[in-house]
C-alpha cells in the first residue's frame, strides 16, 4: 500500500478545481432542461435555476477570483492553478454553458411550448387587438412607473442595481449620439399575458417598453434600444472585530449594491455604438461581456413555471404526510420523544412537526427555556412567531441568529430585531465563525425532574425550503445529548471553553480530527481483513486533507461511496489511486440537502448526520454539528435511506475518471426514483396506521350510572 501512496505527490493529489467543479454541477442541472420526459414547466424551472445559480456564482466566486488576479495573488490552489490561470478556463466554460442554456431554450423548450399553445410574442408579431392591449397597459401601469435617465455631462451614468434589467437607448444628437437608460421595473411582473384566440400568449415587459419608447423620448430621434444587465461583486467584506457586528453588516450590505461589475449581459443584436458605450462606461473587460440571443435574465421563468394553470405540465407534487408515522397516535409531542428517539425525513414527512414542537414549547406551562440556532429562515417564519410567543409567555428564549448567512443578512437582521423587541436574548453569531449548526433545545419541568428535549437536523429551520429540500431531523431527550446541547449553547452564548462532548461532534474544534480518525479506522480494518467501508452524503466535497485520506482508503481496498450533489474535487476510478471510490450525484425534483456519514466499523456500522459539508470552511471556520444515530430502529431506517438513494437510476449520475458525469445505465433494471419512492413509503406508512385506527373496535360504555 505504501508504494501506491508514494505515487501521489504529497503536495499534489488528483484534484478538480472548485470553481470548475461547480460549473460541472450547474451543467448537470441544465441537463434536466433537455430531458424530454421531464414535464415542460419543470424543464423551464430547471433552466431558471441554472440562471439563478450562475448569478450567485458570479457575485461571489467569479468576483473572488477576479479580485485575486487584480491583487496579483499567485498561490496555486490544490488543483495546481493560480487565479490568473483559472480565470480564462472559467470564462471559457461559462461562455460555453450560456450557449447551451439558450440553445436549449430556443431549440427545445420554445418548440415544446408551441406544441402546448404557449407563446411569447414580440409586439411586431401581434394583431391590432393585442397591440392595443399592451399600449393600454403601458399608459395605465408602466408609464407612471418608468423613469428615463439621460446620460450627459450634467447627468452622469446612474448607479444601477445589481442584476437589474435595463434598456440602453441611443438617441440622435446634432453631431454625435447620446444615450439614456430606462430601468425595467422589477416591482411589476416580467411577463404580461395578452389576449389570444389560440392558446396562451405572453410578452416580456422590456419589449413593451421598447415598443413604446417614443412616448418616453418624444423630442428625440431614437436610433436603437438594447436591453442589458449587469452583475456586481457582492461578496461582503466584514470587519468582524467591529464593536457592533450588526452595524458593520448593515454597512457592508450597502456596499454590495455598489460592487464592481463582473459581468455584462447584452443582446447579440445590440448595435456596436451602444455596446461600446456600455463597455466604456461600466469599465468591463472583453471576457466579462456575454452577448446572448435573449431574453436576458432567465430567472423569470421560475415564476412563469409556477402559474397555477400549468399544474398539468409540472411534476406530480410530493405531498408531505402529517403527522409523520413516527409521531402517529401521540397528542403530546413530549410524551412521544420521552418514549423513544424520533426521526423525520423532509419533505416526505412534513416540517410542521418541527414547527409544532416549538409552538407546543411556547405554550406549555412546564417549559422553562428554549434555545435555538437560526441560519436561514423564511419571510413569514412560524418558528420565529413561536419563539416570540414563548418570550411573551415568560419563557427564557435564547436565539443565535447568524447575521453572516450570505444573501440572507437583511432578512436575518429584521428577524433578530423583532426577537429582541419581544424579549428574546439574541446572539448575532461569533467573530470569525459562521454558526451553521441546526439545533433546538427545550428545557422542560417533567414529573420526574428537569428534562432537555432536542431537535437536531441537517437543514435550516425554514418552512419554505423544507418543502423542496431533502433533510432529516432527530428528536431526542436522552441525557447525554441534552448535556452536550447545553454545553454547545454555553460555548455559543458565553465564554465557555469547548468541552469534551458525550455524543456531539462539533466544528471547528473536533470535527476534522473525528472524520480523519473514522477513515483511518476503516483503513486499519481493511488491513486486518475486517469489514470496512465509507459512505458519505454531502452537498460539497472540497477539503484536500479528507480527499487525500479517501484516496489512501481506496488504496487500502476500502470501498468508498460518495453521494455529492454539487462540488466534488475528488476524482474517482484512477488506477492505483481511487479505484475503489465511486462518486454519485443526484439531481431531481427535490434538492438533496441532507448530510449522512456511514462507517462500516468492522461489521458494526456507525452512522452520523448533521450540518457539515466536507469543505475547509465547514470544518475550520464554522460552528457545525454532527451527531450519531444510536436508536436501533432509527439506525436501520438511516441505512435504508442511504441504500435507496444508491439504488436510484432516474436522478443519479456517476462521475467517470475523466470527471464527466454519466447517467446510470437503466437497461434491465426496474426504474427507481428515490425521491418519489421516499414519498410513496411515507404515504403508505401513514395509510397503514390510519387503517389500523379505523379498524379498532368500538369501546362499549361500561358505566352503570350512564345506562340508567
Amino acid at each position: 500500500m505504501i508504494d501506491k501512496i508514494d505515487k501521489i505527490e504529497k503536495t499534489k493529489i488528483p484534484y478538480i478545481n472548485r470553481e470548475l467543479s461547480w460549473m460541472d454541477f450547474n451543467a448537470r442541472v441544465l441537463e434536466e432542461t433537455f430531458q424530454k420526459d421531464n414535464p415542460l414547466m419543470e424543464r423551464i424551472r430547471f433552466l431558471a435555476i441554472t440562471a439563478s445559480n450562475l448569478d450567485e456564482f458570479f457575485m461571489v466566486r467569479v468576483a473572488g477570483v477576479k479580485e485575486q488576479v487584480n491583487s496579483d495573488y499567485r498561490v496555486e490552489d490544490p488543483s495546481g492553478l493560480t487565479p490568473k490561470q483559472l480565470l480564462p478556463l472559467l470564462s471559457e466554460k461559462i461562455h460555453t454553458f450560456t450557449e447551451r442554456q439558450y440553445s436549449c431554450l430556443h431549440r427545445s423548450i420554445t418548440p415544446a411550448m408551441k406544441k402546448n399553445d404557449i407563446y411569447f410574442l414580440y409586439p411586431d408579431e401581434m394583431n391590432e387587438r393585442q397591440k392595443k392591449f399592451i399600449s393600454d397597459y403601458f399608459d395605465k401601469v408602466l408609464f407612471p412607473v418608468l423613469t428615463p435617465l439621460a446620460v450627459d455631462t450634467s447627468r452622469p451614468f446612474p448607479l444601477l442595481a445589481n442584476k437589474s434589467l435595463n434598456i440602453a437607448v441611443r438617441l440622435k444628437g446634432l453631431e454625435d449620439s447620446y444615450f439614456a437608460v430606462v430601468q425595467v421595473p422589477s416591482i411589476l411582473s416580467r411577463f404580461l399575458q395578452v389576449p389570444s384566440d389560440k392558446g396562451k400568449a405572453f410578452v416580456l415587459l422590456e419589449n413593451v417598453i421598447i415598443y413604446k419608447l417614443e412616448e418616453l423620448f418624444e423630442l428625440s430621434d431614437i436610433q436603437s434600444a438594447c436591453p442589458f444587465r449587469m452583475t456586481r461583486n457582492s461578496d461582503l467584506d466584514i470587519d468582524e472585530e467591529s464593536e457592533d457586528l450588526l452595524i458593520e453588516i448593515q454597512k457592508s450590505i450597502k456596499k454590495r449594491k455598489r460592487g464592481k461589475p463582473v459581468r455584462l449581459e447584452i443582446l447579440q443584436r445590440c448595435d456596436a455604438e451602444t455596446k461600446e458605450f456600455l463597455v466604456d462606461i461600466l469599465d468591463i473587460n472583453k471576457e466579462e461581456i456575454y452577448e446572448l440571443p435573449g431574453p436576458l435574465d432567465l430567472t423569470f421563468f421560475s415564476k412563469f413555471a409556477s402559474i397555477p394553470e400549468w399544474e398539468s405540465l409540472c411534476f406530480k407534487p410530493i405531498t408531505p404526510v402529517y403527522p409523520p408515522a413516527d409521531f402517529w397516535g401521540y397528542e403530546d409531542i413530549f410524551e412521544a420523544i420521552r418514549e423513544k428517539d424520533r426521526m423525520v425525513h423532509h419533505p416526505y414527512e412534513s416540517f410542521e412537526i418541527v414547527v409544532d414542537f416549538v409552538h407546543k414549547a411556547a405554550e406549555d406551562e412546564n417549559v422553562l427555556a428554549i434555545k435555538q440556532t437560526l441560519y436561514r429562515v423564511s419571510g413569514h417564519s412560524p418558528i420565529i412567531a413561536a419563539l416570540i410567543k414563548a418570550a411573551e409567555n415568560g419563557k427564557q428564549v435564547t436565539v443565535l441568529v447568524e447575521l453572516k448567512a450570505r444573501f440572507d443578512e437583511e432578512n436575518n437582521i429584521i428577524w433578530a430585531k423583532k426577537l429582541e423587541e419581544a424579549g428574546c436574548h439574541v446572539i448575532y453569531g461569533l467573530a470569525g465563525l459562521k454558526t451553521h449548526c441546526k439545533i433546538l433545545l427545550v428545557v422542560r419541568r417533567d414529573e420526574d425532574g428537569i428534562r432537555r428535549y432536542l431537535h437536531m437536523g441537517t437543514g435550516n429551520y425554514n418552512d419554505s425550503t423544507a418543502k423542496v429540500y431533502t433533510d432529516i431531523g432527530i428528536f431526542t431527550c436522552k441525557e447525554p445529548y441534552g448535556i452536550d446541547a447545553s454545553s454547545l449553547f454555553n460555548v455559543l452564548t458565553g465564554y465557555s471553553r469547548p468541552p469534551e462532548y458525550n455524543r456531539f461532534v462539533v466544528a471547528p474544534h473536533g470535527m476534522r480530527s473525528f472524520f480523519q480518525r473514522m477513515i483511518e479506522k476503516e483503513i486499519d480494518n481493511s488491513n486486518r481483513g475486517l469489514p470496512c467501508g465509507v459512505t458519505i452524503k454531502v452537498n460539497s466535497l472540497v477539503d484536500p486533507q479528507l480527499i487525500e485520506l479517501l484516496y489512501n482508503a481506496s488504496q487500502a481496498n476500502v470501498p468508498v461511496k460518495l453521494l455529492v450533489r454539487g462540488i466534488c474535487c475528488l476524482i474517482p476510478g484512477l488506477p492505483g489511486i481511487s479505484d475503489h471510490i465511486t462518486v454519485y450525484s443526484i439531481i431531481g425534483q427535490l434538492l438533496e440537502h441532507s448530510r449522512i456519514f456511514r462507517f462500516e466499523n468492522a461489521g458494526n456500522p456507525k452512522i452520523y448526520m448533521g450540518s457539515a459539508d466536507w469543505m475547509q470552511r465547514n470544518l475550520d471556520r464554522r460552528v457545525e454539528l454532527v451527531f450519531p444515530i444510536e436508536n436501533e430502529d432509527l439506525r436501520q431506517r438511516a441505512f435504508a435511506i442511504l441504500s435507496l438513494m444508491l439504488n436510484d437510476n432516474r436522478n443519479m449520475r456517476i462521475m467517470q475518471p475523466d470527471t464527466v458525469y454519466t447517467h446510470i445505465d437503466k437497461r434491465g433494471k426496474a426504474p427507481c426514483n428515490c425521491q418519489t419512492e421516499f414519498s410513496r413509503l411515507a404515504q403508505e406508512s401513514v395509510k397503514k396506521l390510519s387503517e389500523q385506527d379505523s379498524n379498532k373496535p368500538f369501546k362499549p360504555i361500561r358505566n352503570a350510572e350512564m345506562i340508567k
